[in-house]
């Protein structure tokens, strides 16, 4: 130890500089190295990172009548997308004809403490043939959901949704399932007979067809209008349908089968752009 101690202090200055700098940089790819992989972790988020994200632009969708008990009832969900007033839902939650006489009013319901907030919002897109309803809100924005794009999303695909199963059942308080994008079918299935064609697919066959998500996955009527989104980007690729498609492609079936519905968000940016 002694000898290559004093082997390299009788060095020439040249080489110990040189010995010096290749030192320094050994140290500092070692350091980038060290950087890069303590940052590629983080380039994509975990589910339970995203979907406390997400649960901010998650409303109910309901009215409020104040001479009714409960004055506040929301029976589906929606989300809030743009900047921040724009809420999507399902057509067919959003009520057909509201009570003038009693002052009811259509709006978004949302967390408030212990309790819950009623916000009024008016119906300013509706898109019955993909079952889709745009509401305007007043005042102060929500935290937004971005939307994603038909590319993003891929049979086999892990995805999630977050919303309000069962409604009023289990309260104001957002629960997220996961799915698997099973398959990208036609919104209606040709039927074996014609004693299987009831006045709704009737209706629906005279219409133009198209794709819809089916989802390894269940869902219940609340969840209805929940944004189906990438659990990494929270990125939303499709709306949460379960009663409109059901009627059509599984009118037989009266209990939860474990597949799942969803409109793709094509269809909504559509609608957001009337």
């Amino acid at each position: 130890m002694a000898r290559t101690i004093a082997s390299i202090v009788q060095l020439p200055d040249r080489e110990v500089l040189m010995m010096r700098r290749m030192f320094q940089i050994s140290l500092v790819a070692g350091v980038i190295v060290c950087s890069i992989g303590m940052v590629r972790p983080a380039a994509a988020a975990t589910l339970p990172q995203t979907v406390a994200a997400v649960k901010s632009s998650i409303v109910g969708i309901g009215t409020q009548m104040q001479t009714r008990s409960p004055a506040i009832v929301f029976s589906g969900t929606g989300f809030v997308v743009g900047d921040g007033r724009s809420v999507i839902t399902n057509a067919h939650v959003v009520p057909n004809q509201l009570d003038g006489a009693k002052l009811e009013q259509l709006g978004i319901v949302v967390p408030d403490g212990a309790g819950v907030r009623f916000r009024a919002a008016q119906l300013v897109g509706l898109d019955r043939e993909h079952d889709l309803a745009h509401l305007r809100l007043e005042g102060a924005p929500i935290p937004a959901l971005r939307l994603g794009n038909a590319g993003m999303a891929a049979e086999g695909q892990a995805l999630a949704f977050t919303g309000f199963p069962l409604g009023m059942v289990l309260g104001l308080y957002p629960a997220t399932h996961q799915a698997l994008l099973a398959a990208i079918t036609p919104v209606m299935q040709p039927s074996l007979s014609a004693r299987r064609l009831d006045a709704r697919a009737v209706v629906q066959l005279q219409r133009s067809a198209f794709s819809i998500y089916q989802l390894d996955g269940t869902a219940y009527p609340g969840n209805s209008g929940s944004p189906l989104y990438d659990p990494d980007t929270g990125k939303v690729l499709g709306v949460i349908n379960m009663v409109f498609v059901k009627g059509l492609k599984e009118s037989a079936i009266t209990a939860p089968s474990g597949i799942t519905y969803a409109i793709p968000v094509r269809h909504v940016q559509e609608l957001l752009d009337r």
